[in-house]
């Protein structure tokens, strides 16, 4: 934990911020830039979704634009009351075939800022979904011949924040 002051105010500001928008919009997107190990992808996350009683929704491998439409459209399915399960095809407009819906089974290493929002420790993090997308060919990370295969997305629970 952090007791530099300049950061404290900091986080403090975006913790305010996006109680805000949680409680305008039901829920927010984390979006975060991939890092400087070539192991950290980008990625993004909902806030709020667990406080609607369902486990937050994580994308990881895509640019911002995409990340936020795709969990957008994702999540506005879940607050219209459509409680996804891992395994699920999830169709969404303009993607080559279906979004599978996976248990991202290290949600405390990626939802700093919805552990955060939900006053959790990471050892008893707010669960998650990752929404695996198909390559514009319509393959998945696991099948034969897929282009880039973890490279673009990484499987659930091989990567962190």
């Amino acid at each position: 934990m952090t007791t530099d002051p300049q950061t404290i105010a900091w986080l403090d500001q975006e913790d305010a911020h996006l109680a805000t928008v949680v409680r305008e919009c039901r829920w927010a997107v984390q979006y975060v830039g991939p890092g400087d190990e070539t192991h950290e992808p980008a990625f993004g996350y909902t806030v709020g979704l667990f406080g609607l009683g369902h486990p937050e929704l994580v994308v990881a491998g895509l640019g911002p634009e995409r990340t936020h439409g795709l969990i957008g459209e994702v999540a506005a399915m879940v607050t219209a009351g459509r409680a996804l399960v891992p395994g699920e095809p999830v169709s969404c407009d303009g993607w080559p075939g279906p979004v599978c819906v996976e248990t991202c089974p290290n949600p405390g290493e990626v939802l700093f800022a919805a552990n955060r929002f939900y006053r959790r420790p990471a050892e008893y993090s707010v669960p998650a979904y990752q929404l695996t997308w198909p390559h514009r060919d319509g393959s998945y990370p696991w099948d034969a011949g897929h282009p880039c295969g973890p490279a673009c997305q990484p499987r659930p629970g091989t990567w962190r924040a």
